[in-house]
């Protein structure tokens, strides 16, 4: 954890990115660690978890991060934990809550929000188009 608040406290001293660091662990071993990346990389996904898992995965040559634990500055985001699910990381822990990244300007709660609601009541306009070409691919599969 030392680790990741390190990396997030070194992101900000320097001017790099965001106040968030990540680091991903498997049987005691730093596998990859990141800080966060967004605004150097001009990439809104280059979150510090997700990046800490690319590299995870590169480095072990998998998708598959289970048996890996992630520490984490901060609480995941909606979408860092989504990827922690898909990489099927075994734990998360973390430092920072939602709530003090939100009072640090840093809020996620209109996502979580947005995802509860029915599809149709979504301020981001949503619709399904062609589903039945884009079955062939799964019946391929």
């Amino acid at each position: 954890m030392a680790m990741a608040i390190e990396l997030s406290l070194k992101n900000v001293e320097e001017h790099i990115n965001g106040p968030f660091g990540a680091v991903i662990v498997k049987n005691g071993e730093v596998i990859a660690a990141s800080a966060n990346k967004v605004m150097s990389s001009n990439d809104p996904t280059a979150h510090a978890e997700v990046s800490a898992i690319r590299l995870s995965c590169e480095k072990i040559n998998s998708f598959d991060l289970s048996g890996c634990v992630i520490y984490t500055s901060c609480e995941p985001c909606p979408m860092c934990l989504g990827a922690i699910y898909w990489a099927q990381i075994d734990a998360i822990y973390y430092a920072n809550a939602n709530e003090d990244a939100a009072e640090a300007g840093f809020d996620d709660q209109f996502i979580y929000k947005e995802l509860s609601k029915p599809l149709t009541e979504r301020a981001l306009p949503i619709k399904q188009l062609m589903r039945d070409e884009a079955m062939k691919a799964f019946k391929l599969w």
